[in-house]
């Protein structure tokens, strides 16, 4: 499944702007932890993956989305 690791990549692209500690991404990098976002920082990047992918991630999802895994996995889901 090739199109996750394009999604990864996708994702991880739209991760550098806001990565200020040049944290190394992995599957388990965390936001809260590993990149130490605060929920305003956290808003501005749901945002610009909505718009990357053209899809809705809910609130509900967000507050489970902890790990750049996590979210690879939910933007897979909701593309389709």
């Amino acid at each position: 499944m090739s199109d996750r690791n394009d999604t990864f990549a996708t994702i991880a692209g739209q991760i550098e702007p806001f990565n200020k500690k040049g944290v190394a991404l992995t599957e388990t990098t965390t936001f809260a932890g590993d990149l130490e976002w605060d929920s305003l920082t956290v808003m501005d990047f749901v945002a610009a993956i909505e718009d990357e992918f053209d899809i809705i991630i809910t609130m509900n999802m967000q507050a489970e989305i902890e790990t750049v895994g996590q979210l690879v996995d939910a933007v897979q889901k909701l593309k389709g």
